[in-house]
């Protein structure tokens, strides 16, 4: 008896998704039955889509049932890799779209990490605008917000929307799973321009190498390129071993914490004062700086509370980190803006930049202000200082004429 093999959502309250059903026969061609919102603008070509994916998965035969709500094409053809996959494992092609030139910007290694902004890996309605709310990263996630019954799916989808959907400039992050599921997920999509993978739960540098090892492999027979590493440590033993997975790889860039998972390994409840996480934020906050990588702090769970999240974010700051998660989009502004210099840190900045510039065009080796030597670490926080003012929109691009008050 044929196995139907099903992915997708259906129902009154999907949006931007579908359903697709497969049910995979030995004759008689592909039966197609679509029902769609927008059939009256998209049907026909809907239609068509769907016939030439499936001749490109290379099958003939079988009953293919779609319920559209209103999803774009590297949804619908994800959907139906997947449903097809379900009901024949031993269907080897794909159906991932080509890369669209907004997808195919760079990243570096010393860019600003202040916000991340995790998307459910198999929810299309929250990727096609992350990028519009400008957080410096988006993270296609397939680990915690994704059933286990839904990893595969997921997997697909989120190829598809890294090869399609234009992020804003955004640093393209992807969390993958632990052990063999996340190096499945490496394989497919690190072909796809993925700047950076989170690697959750790091308890050990050898974590990190499994996976650094893994994408190497990838890369080098898909001809990517190079991809960064942002460990995440959840446990104890994590926390103990924070320096060894900061120092794995020369590909990490930056070290983050995550206290859902951390409190819970403790025994620990948490708390908005955070005394519970102290000593782990603190290892890995001096972890990453001895590593010379950016330390990253925990996502803020009450999406609610505005005012909570900003003292949060100020309590980071005051310890040194860079930059933390976000569940929902309007945590990104506050973050940023509780992240961007104060005043008398902006003002010592600007001056100490102005004096290294002066003593640039003078051709001097020295950088001086007034009496005082200037070291070349504080010369290049200065720098950072200033462009993150910048960046956070509290001064303008144009702030060397009006001087440094």
């Amino acid at each position: 008896m044929a196995h139907r093999g099903e992915a997708g959502r259906r129902g009154s309250d999907v949006r931007s998704d579908c359903w697709v059903g497969f049910t995979p026969s030995e004759s008689g061609g592909i039966e197609l039955r679509l029902d769609s919102k927008v059939a009256s603008m998209y049907g026909r070509s809907t239609e068509e889509m769907l016939l030439e994916a499936v001749e490109r998965l290379g099958v003939k035969d079988g009953t293919l049932e779609v319920e559209d709500a209103g999803a774009l094409p590297f949804v619908i053809t994800a959907r139906l890799e997947a449903a097809i996959k379900r009901a024949s494992p031993e269907t080897t092609g794909s159906v991932s779209p080509p890369m669209a030139p907004c997808a195919t910007y760079p990243t570096r290694r010393d860019r600003f990490r202040r916000s991340r902004l995790y998307l459910p890996g198999n929810e299309p309605k929250f990727m096609i605008s992350a990028g519009l709310h400008k957080p410096d990263g988006v993270i296609l996630d397939l680990e915690d917000s994704v059933a286990p019954s839904e990893k595969d799916a997921a997997r697909i989808l989120v190829r598809n929307a890294l090869a399609v959907i234009d992020f804003c400039g955004a640093e393209r992050m992807v969390r993958i799973n632990q052990g063999d599921p996340g190096l499945e997920d490496i394989a497919t999509v690190i072909p796809q321009n993925v700047h950076l993978i989170l690697i959750p739960k790091c308890e050990s540098g050898e974590d990190v190498a499994r996976v650094d090892a893994k994408i190497r492999d990838v890369r080098a027979r898909a001809d990517a390129d190079p991809v960064l590493l942002m460990p995440i440590v959840e446990s104890g033993l994590g926390a103990i071993n924070a320096y060894e997975i900061a120092t794995a790889s020369e590909n990490v860039v930056a070290l983050a914490i995550g206290l859902e998972d951390y409190t819970a390994d403790i025994g620990a409840e948490r708390t908005a004062e955070g005394w519970e996480s102290f000593w782990a934020r603190s290892q890995v906050l001096n972890a990453a700086r001895a590593a010379r990588v950016q330390p990253i702090d925990s996502v803020f769970s009450d999406v609610a509370d505005t005012e909570a999240l900003r003292a949060n974010v100020r309590r980071s700051k005051a310890m040194g980190f860079d930059g933390m998660g976000c569940i929902h989009p309007r945590q990104i502004a506050v973050i940023h803006d509780a992240l961007a210099p104060g005043d008398a840190a902006l003002k010592k900045a600007k001056r100490i930049v102005l004096a290294f510039e002066d003593a640039e065009r003078r051709g001097l080796g020295v950088v001086s202000l007034g009496s005082k030597m200037i070291d070349p670490p504080v010369v290049k926080r200065a720098l950072r200082t200033v462009d993150l003012a910048v960046q956070s929109g509290v001064l303008k691009e144009s702030w060397r004429g009006e001087g440094a008050e």
